[in-house]
C-alpha cells in the first residue's frame, strides 16, 4: 500500500448524511459521498494485510462474510488513496457489474471481515466503492460497450433484478442476444420498487438500464410469464432461459385478526409508494397513506426499517417496530468473533430519523404479537403483545419463552408485515415444470441448470432471500454456465 501507516494515522470517518429532520421532508437519497481528500485518507487506512479477508465471500455461522463477488478491495483502496480514480474504476468493474447499487444498499459484509476491524473501525470500503463508480459516471468514463460480434444465440431472462441484470450484462458482452422480461412497468426488480428512493434514487437504476439498452439488451416490460407469454413460446424463440424472479413470496402473519383491514405486507406498501412517487409525485393517490396514523411494523430487518422511514415521510403520528430478538450488543461477543459478520447494535438511517422526530428509537425488542383487534368496521385499531425471553436449551438450541405479566396493548391504524420471504412464486415454477425445494425455491444444480433442458435459475429464486452481492454473484455465475451450455466453453470471468 502507498501509505503503510495510514491505518495508524487516520481514523474512520462517518459518511456525510443529510440532517435527519431535513431529509424527512423529501424522498431524495439521505447519504452523500465523501470529498476526494477524505476518501484518499480513508483509502490509506487499508493496511496491506497480506491475506485480505474482505473479499473471501463465504458464509460463517450462516451469515455472509466478506464480499461474495470477490471485489479487489485492497487494490482499488490503494488507487483511491493515490487519486488514480480511472484505474480504480477499472479494477472495481472487473468483478462488480453494478457498484452504484452495492455502494448504496449493500450491508457491506466486506467491512465486517476487514482485518483492521479486529481492533479498530473497519476501512470505509462501501463509501470508497460508491465514490469510485460515481466519479466514473460524472467524468464520462462509463460509456456503452457495444459487442463487436454476435454468436447468433438468443437468451431470455425472466426478471430484471440484480441477478437478471448481471447475467444479461455478462451474456450480452459475450456476444449473445439477450431479452429481459419484467412483469412490472419499469425494469430493475426490487432495485426499482423494493428499495425506497431515499436509499437508492431511481434515476441511478434507470441510468444503468439505459446503458444496458444502448449495449444491445432488450427489455420487455409489463409482461408476465405464463399469462402474456408461455414457456413453450420462450422455448421456441430462445436457446436458453434463465429464471431470475427472486424470492417474492412474502411471509404472512397468521394470528387472530390478521385479516383485518389496515394489515399490509411490507413490500406491497413500499412498492406502491415508490410507483406513485415516480408516476405522479403522489398525485394519483395510488398508495397506502399513513399520514396522521399510528403505525406498527412487525419484523426487525431492513425491509421493516424502510417501512419506518417511509411512514415518517408520509407524516405518520407515531411509528413502532417490533422485533422478536433481543437488542444486539454494542460489541462482538465471544461466539461472534472476527471475521464473521459483526452482530452488533447499529443505528440505521430510519432509526436515526425516528430519534430526531420522536425522540426515541422506534425498535421494541423481544416482542411477540398475540392478536390483532379491529373496530366495528373491521379496521385494525390495536395490537396485543407479550414480551419474550430468548433462552438456550441443553442441546445449545435457542428458543423463546413468554414472560407473564408483560402483556401490552398498542394503538395502530396501519400494520406492516416485514417478516421475510418464503421463496419464489409457485405459479411460475409450475408453469415451467421445474423441480423445487419444499415448493419454495428452484432446485437448480451447482451449474445452475434445472431439471428442464435449457432452463437455468439463479439468485434468490435459487438460493432464497439473500443479499444484493449474492444476487450479482449468481448472475455472473449463471451467465458462465449458460455460455458454456451454448458454446461448449466460456469466455466469461
Amino acid at each position: 500500500m502507498g501509505k503503510a501507516t495510514g491505518f495508524i494515522e487516520y481514523a474512520r470517518e462517518k459518511t456525510i448524511d443529510r440532517n435527519p429532520r431535513t431529509r424527512l421532508n423529501d424522498w431524495n437519497e439521505y447519504s452523500a459521498p465523501f470529498s476526494d481528500e477524505t476518501l484518499k485518507k480513508q483509502g490509506a487506512r487499508c493496511m496491506d494485510c497480506a491475506t485480505p479477508f474482505c473479499h473471501i465471500g463465504m458464509e460463517i455461522q450462516g451469515v455472509t462474510t466478506g464480499c461474495p463477488i470477490h471485489n479487489l478491495i485492497p487494490e482499488w483502496n490503494d488507487l483511491a488513496y493515490r487519486g488514480r480514480w480511472r484505474e480504480a474504476l477499472d479494477r472495481l468493474l472487473k468483478t462488480n457489474n453494478f457498484p452504484e447499487f452495492t455502494g448504496r444498499v449493500c450491508p457491506a459484509p466486506c467491512e465486517g471481515s476487514c482485518t483492521l476491524a479486529i481492533t479498530d473501525p473497519a476501512v470505509a470500503i462501501k463509501s470508497i466503492e460508491r465514490t469510485i463508480i460515481d466519479k466514473g459516471f460524472e467524468n464520462g468514463w462509463i460509456t456503452p460497450r457495444i459487442p463487436k460480434w454476435r454468436t447468433g444465440k438468443k437468451i431470455a431472462i425472466i426478471g430484471s433484478g440484480p441477478t437478471g441484470l448481471a447475467s444479461a450484462d455478462q451474456l450480452n458482452q459475450a456476444g449473445h442476444s439477450v431479452t429481459v422480461y419484467e412483469r412490472a412497468d419499469r425494469a430493475g426488480g426490487l432495485l426499482m420498487y423494493g428499495i425506497p428512493n431515499m436509499k437508492l434514487e431511481k434515476e441511478v437504476v434507470e441510468r444503468r438500464i439505459r446503458l444496458l439498452t444502448q449495449e444491445g439488451i432488450d427489455f420487455v416490460l409489463n409482461t408476465e410469464i405464463g399469462k402474456d407469454i408461455t414457456h413453450a413460446e420462450l422455448k421456441a424463440q430462445f436457446d436458453a432461459v434463465i429464471l431470475c424472479t427472486g424470492a417474492q413470496k412474502q411471509r404472512e402473519l397468521d394470528i387472530e385478526g390478521s385479516d383485518s383491514k389496515g394489515i399490509h405486507l411490507a413490500m406491497n406498501y413500499l412498492s406502491a409508494t415508490t410507483k406513485s412517487l415516480l408516476d405522479s409525485q403522489f398525485e394519483d393517490n395510488q398508495f397506502i397513506n399513513t399520514e396522521g396514523k399510528d403505525v406498527i411494523v412487525i419484523g426487525g430487518g431492513d425491509t421493516g426499517a424502510d417501512c419506518v422511514a417511509t411512514a415518517m415521510r408520509q407524516k405518520c403520528r407515531s411509528v413502532v417496530q417490533f422485533g422478536k430478538h433481543p437488542q444486539l450488543p454494542q460489541a462482538r461477543t465471544d461466539d461472534n468473533m472476527w471475521p464473521a459478520y459483526p452482530n452488533v447494535f447499529s443505528l440505521d438511517y430510519a432509526y436515526e430519523e425516528a430519534d430526531a422526530k420522536f425522540g426515541e428509537d422506534p425498535r421494541k425488542y423481544s416482542v411477540q404479537t398475540k392478536k390483532i383487534v379491529a373496530d366495528e368496521q373491521g379496521h385494525v385499531k390495536e395490537l396485543h403483545t407479550i414480551q419474550m425471553e430468548k433462552l438456550k436449551n441443553e442441546n445449545g438450541r435457542f428458543y423463546f419463552k413468554e414472560i407473564p405479566g408483560t402483556e401490552k396493548i398498542w394503538p395502530a391504524q396501519h400494520v406492516f408485515i416485514a417478516i421475510g420471504f418464503e421463496g419464489t412464486e409457485e405459479p411460475l415454477l409450475n408453469h415451467f415444470g421445474v423441480e423445487a425445494v419444499n415448493k419454495k425455491i428452484v432446485a437448480a444444480k451447482g451449474d445452475y441448470r434445472t431439471n428442464i433442458d435449457g432452463v437455468f435459475a439463479a439468485g434468490d429464486a435459487r438460493r432464497g432471500q439473500s443479499l444484493i452481492v449474492w444476487a450479482i454473484n449468481e448472475g455472473r455465475e449463471v451467465a458462465r454456465s449458460v455460455d458454456h451450455y451454448l458454446m461448449g466453453s466460456t469466455v466469461l470471468p
